[in-house]
This record gives C-alpha cells, sequence and structure tokens, in this order.
C-alpha cells in the first residue's frame, strides 16, 4: 500500500515538528514519521531534564551555602529519587504538551510510527515497516546522538552518556566526567551540588573552549571554589573498569595522572544520526562527522531532500533545529526562498554562573583583520549583582576600534542566558556603543550591566552615580 502526502518529515523532535507545522499551515499533508520517542533529545533527554536538576542542584546550593547573613540552612542528605520523580513529571507533561497535543491540534500532519527508510527520491518514497510513503520532498531532521571517542579500553565499560546521566536512580560517590564543555560542566556541577566528588577533564587546554579565554578562566576558578576538580589540558589515554571502580590514565602537563571513580560521564560531544536511513545509498552526501551536507537553503545533494537540526551537524541548539525545520519546509514546498541564518547565534552555558555569548571573541576579531578593543566590566560593579551578594562572573564587550560597533558580547553571571538577548540584538542591527549606553536599562536589573560596560570604553564607571548614568 502507497500513502501519498505533500511532504515527508523523517524525525519527531524539534526540527521536524517545526517542518511539519509549517506544512500545516501552508495547509499542506504532512507525514511526521518517528520510531522512537515523541519530542526528540530535547524535551526528553537533553534540555528539559538537565535544566530542571540544574534548577534543583542551584536551589540546594543557594540553602546550604546562601549569600546572606543569618539565612543558613542545615544541611541534610537530599533525595534524589524525588528529585529525578519530579523531573520524570515534568518531561512527560511538556512531551504531551508541547507534541503529542500540538499533533492532535493539525489534522493534517499523520504521526506514522516507525523507522523510516529512504528508498527513492523521486518522488520521495519512505518504506515504514512495509508501508510505502511517498512526497513530493522531504526534510530529514533524524537528530544526533552521544559520540565517545575511541580510547583504549573504554568500549569495554560501561561508562554514561549526559542521558544515563540524566536518569540514574542512584548518586555515585565519585564521578569523572571526560569532556568540559557545556554538557559535561552543566552535569558535573549538579552532580557535585548534590555531595558528590567531581573530576573533569578536557583534553584542550581550557573548559568552554569555544568561548573568550577571560570566560574560560573565570568558569574554572568559579568551579573550583565549589569542590569540582577541573583538569584542561588532559589527553586521556586508557580507561579500565573492574566491575565497581573507573581507572582513567591521562596525560597532564607533562605527567601521567590516575583517576579514579565509581561513574564514568562521556561528554565529548554528539554526531549527526544519519546511518541505516539508506541516505547515501540514493546520493545524499554526507561529512565525515555523518552530517547531511546542506547549502544555504538546506537542500541537499538530492533536490527533492532537505535536512534540518542537528543532523545537518551545524549548531546544535534546540532553537535552532525548530527555526531550521520550518526554513526546510517553507523551501522544500516551494514556498522560499529562503537562507538559513546563523548570524547573531548566541550561545549559553548553563552553569553557575552561566556562560553566553554572541559574535566574536577577541581571538575571532583579530583573524577577521578588523581592528577591535574590549572591555571587561566585573560584576561587582553591577548592582544588581550586589544586591544578591553574588558578584561571580564579568561583562565583556569587543567592538569595532573605528566605528564602535558592536561584533561580540561575553557574559558570565547567574543570568547570562537572560542577558545575552540584548547582545544579539547589538550584534545582529550593528548596534554601536552609544546606542548601548543611550538605551533605558531598568534599574536594580542584570542586563544594566551590558550598558555599564559599554561605558567602560569612555568612562571610569566606579566614578558613576547609580542607573547607569551616562
Amino acid at each position: 500500500m502507497t500513502r501519498t502526502y505533500d511532504l515527508l518529515v523523517l524525525g519527531g523532535g524539534s526540527a521536524g515538528f517545526a517542518a511539519a507545522i509549517k506544512g500545516a499551515e501552508a495547509g499542506r499533508r504532512v507525514a511526521l514519521v518517528e520510531g522512537g520517542t515523541i519530542g526528540g533529545t530535547c524535551v526528553n533527554v537533553g534540555c528539559v531534564p538537565s535544566k530542571t536538576l540544574i534548577a534543583a542542584a542551584r536551589a540546594r546550593a543557594s540553602a546550604t551555602r546562601p549569600a546572606f547573613e543569618g539565612l543558613g540552612v542545615h544541611a541534610v542528605a537530599p533525595d534524589w529519587p524525588a528529585v529525578m520523580a519530579q523531573k520524570r513529571a515534568l518531561v512527560d507533561e511538556l512531551r504531551q504538551a508541547k507534541y503529542l497535543d500540538v499533533l492532535a491540534a493539525y489534522p493534517t500532519i499523520e504521526w506514522v510510527r516507525g523507522q523510516g527508510t529512504l528508498t527513492g527520491t523521486d518522488p520521495v518514497t519512505l518504506d515504514v515497516a512495509g508501508t510505502t510513503l511517498q512526497a513530493p520532498a522531504l526534510v530529514l531532521a533524524t537528530g544526533a546522538e552521544p559520540w565517545a571517542p575511541l580510547i583504549p579500553g573504554l568500549a569495554d565499560t560501561p561508562f554514561w552518556t549526559s542521558s544515563d546521566a540524566l536518569a540514574a536512580e542512584t548518586l555515585p560517590e565519585h564521578l569523572i566526567v571526560l569532556g568540559g564543555s557545556a554538557v559535561g560542566l552543566e552535569i558535573g556541577q549538579l552532580y557535585r551540588r548534590f555531595g558528590v566528588a567531581v573530576t573533569v577533564l578536557e583534553a584542550l587546554d581550557r573548559i568552554v573552549p569555544a568561548e573568550d579565554q577571560e570566560v574560560s578562566d573565570a568558569l574554572t576558578g568559579y568551579l573550583r571554589e565549589e569542590g569540582l576538580t577541573v583538569m584542561p589540558g588532559a589527553t586521556v589515554q586508557a580507561v579500565a573498569y573492574d566491575g565497581r571502580v573507573f581507572t582513567v590514565t591521562a596525560r597532564v602537563d607533562g605527567q601521567v595522572r590516575t583517576v579514579t571513580g565509581d561513574r564514568l560521564l562521556v561528554a565529548t560531544g554528539r554526531r549527526p544520526r544519519t546511518a541505516g536511513f539508506g541516505l547515501v545509498e540514493h546520493g545524499i552526501e554526507v561529512d565525515r562527522r555523518g552530517a547531511v551536507v546542506v547549502d544555504a537553503h538546506l537542500r541537499s545533494t538530492v533536490p527533492t531532500v532537505y535536512a534540518a537540526g542537528d543532523v545537518t551537524g551545524q549548531a546544535m541548539f534546540v532553537y535552532v533545529a525548530a527555526a531550521q525545520g520550518s526554513v526546510a519546509a517553507t523551501n522544500a514546498l516551494g514556498l522560499g526562498p529562503v537562507a538559513n541564518d546563523l548570524d547573531a547565534l548566541p550561545r549559553v552555558t548553563f552553569t553557575d554562573p552561566q556562560v553566553a555569548s554572541v559574535g566574536w571573541t577577541e581571538a575571532e576579531a583579530e583573524r577577521q583583520g578588523i581592528p577591535c578593543d574590549s572591555r571587561t566590566l566585573p560584576l561587582a560593579y553591577v548592582p544588581r549583582a550586589l544586591a544578591n551578594r553574588d558578584t561571580r562572573g564579568l561583562i565583556k564587550i569587543v567592538a569595532e576600534r573605528e566605528t564602535e560597533q558592536v561584533r561580540g558580547v561575553h557574559i558570565v553571571a547567574p543570568e547570562a542566558g537572560e542577558m545575552i538577548q540584548v547582545g544579539v540584538i547589538a550584534v545582529k542591527y550593528e548596534m554601536t556603543l552609544s546606542d548601548l549606553t543611550q538605551l533605558y536599562f531598568p534599574y536594580l536589573a542584570a542586563v544594566e550591566g551590558l550598558k555599564l560596560a559599554a561605558l567602560t570604553f569612555h568612562k571610569d564607571v566606579a566614578k558613576l552615580s547609580c542607573c547607569a548614568g551616562a
């Protein structure tokens, strides 16, 4: 039996849903093919479970180590199963509300359960458990999966992926984390705040290596103050497991170090999920990491096949996946052309304090060959941070020397993820330092720090009165 549609979407996560909704809004019949749990990475094993556990860990840290006098709370052992049960309830609630209920709201979207395999491209044909689906175009949205490096002995151990760490029923005594970027640091810190000893090994010379050097240095210090052992420049040579203890051997600063723990989290990145769908067999090019090669309109090397989200190997953020799903479907249905615009893309690492950035770092500005200056404002100069009695962090702005156009904003702060959108707007719309300083910023709000940081290019903010007066 062959079932025909206007658009096929392979994958039921954020990118796939955005593509399917775009098709439905255009009045087209869409088949959404998903054989696993609906909702993809973000709601099930990524953003939602991690951020709610991070919030729980922060609440415990605030209670047991308060910044304000007279508010000390006696530390008690956390009820980890209760925390995890609440996490599961939130995941179930959002999966229902944001995916299953959304499907019910669009009668022209049909969820076809099962793994889809590409069997033709003109028209696009998928086989799903013996049923043939056909449409003029396909949007690939099969996502990505955790990737583990080829370290001797690692494959023979029961190491954790991030999904495992966010679903664990018991707390370990010592968690070893391979990888010092967002996922490893977020999970490592939340476990530390629940009383677990944590060691983070990062192969490069600093953690969050995509961020500005000052940002990396600051976050390293704050994590170490909380008791995490952070070891950048650690080349892991071997991993062993004796049924109870993991032993990781690494070379750090020219010396061989051995780290032992009862759990090992491998947080060394993700790779696009493209194997087993018949893509390469039908002429769809993938790169060395397995990502579908796409053009500016998210079209693959086969004209009837588009791709969106993590499977493209581009910025692996859920908000990018959703935006790309809409772009891919628009173009696949002939409603475009719409370009895939990744300019002024914000990044957030949800540690505490958070790290958020947009645009160029100092090093990137130098590579661009455009003379730039930068200023760094410690949070100790931001009134809101003083009122909160939490001055951990900084705000750094990179601006062109001649025009003073804002080219990059980098923030370390408890609320960095909320503050960065002002930086996104500044970079996206080519604002100058003067444009920023002339805006009204509410007092006392953390985001006022961006105005203060902009003022530091020409003034000593220590000599200003309140409200970031210009």
